[in-house]
């Protein structure tokens, strides 16, 4: 069973849900990446989700973007971030998804992609710019391989598209907040517990919150509702602050265990 579905189905029994941690692998750089990823699974993350670092995002904010031009300055890409997972899957075993747009997925030859993610240990391949009809294919060839690729729904996502999406996700449904950009906000959006009944209503699979998640209170409240909670933005920031320190994967880990209790 995959890494995902297994942990999904751990937390449903236990009565918990799922706290996913986004970091942009590479930054400041891979050796303190490989760190973090041991320290998240410390302090209790379930799923971590490695950015690929792109220079031409399309979701990204300010601040992963700037995250990403840092790595990119680095030479840091898509197989170095392969070699990293395969790296840590010798000694770790939580669930790992790789968030990326497509064009390096496509540079890198998709199905020389998809084996190489399964070799190393990748779980999950969330792609904001790939539409499931568009990527028909290598949904298909990911599934064979058992890698999920996870699919996004939008508070502007209609109900046939929902019920469409739903039925070709893997792992989890990954909802969108807002429409907008990644980056902390310090309200959630008012129609967030309205959409995610309707998102229940046409699907079994799991469904997380992401985008705009950075306060512990936040965590708390779409917890109450989904199935999981994805922070990012608020983890990078934490990152950049601490930067020079030779503490700053203790500091990481600490303001994510405020997050998380």
């Amino acid at each position: 069973m995959n890494r995902i579905d297994k942990k999904f189905k751990d937390l449903k029994k236990q009565n918990k849900k799922a706290f996913i941690v986004f970091i942009t692998a590479g930054y400041p750089d891979l050796d303190i990446t490989r760190k973090l990823i041991f320290e998240f699974a410390r302090v209790g993350a379930d799923i971590i989700e490695l950015g690929v670092p792109f220079s031409d995002p399309l979701a990204d904010g300010p601040i992963i973007q700037e995250a990403s031009e840092q790595a990119l300055k680095k030479k840091v890409n898509l197989n170095s971030i392969l070699n990293l997972v395969k790296e840590v899957r010798r000694e770790i075993d939580i669930p790992i998804c790789l968030m990326t747009y497509f064009n390096p997925v496509f540079c890198f030859g998709e199905n020389r992609f998809i084996k190489k993610a399964h070799k190393s240990g990748v779980d999950g391949v969330i792609i904001p710019d790939l539409i499931p009809e568009e990527g028909r294919l290598f949904i298909k060839e990911a599934k064979k391989q058992g890698v999920n690729v996870i699919c996004f729904i939008s508070p502007t996502t209609t109900l046939e598209r929902i019920r469409f999406v739903s039925k070709k996700a893997g792992g989890f449904i990954y909802y969108v907040s807002l429409t907008g950009v990644t980056g902390p906000r310090q309200a959630l959006p008012s129609d967030l517990i309205k959409n995610i009944k309707l998102i229940k209503t046409c699907t079994d699979k799991p469904v997380c919150v992401g985008f705009g998640v950075s306060q512990n209170s936040q965590v708390k409240e779409i917890q109450k509702i989904a199935d999981g909670v994805i922070v990012g933005s608020a983890v990078v920031k934490e990152i950049k602050d601490n930067i020079g320190r030779d503490d700053l994967v203790k500091k990481v880990g600490e303001f994510l265990w405020r997050l998380k209790k």
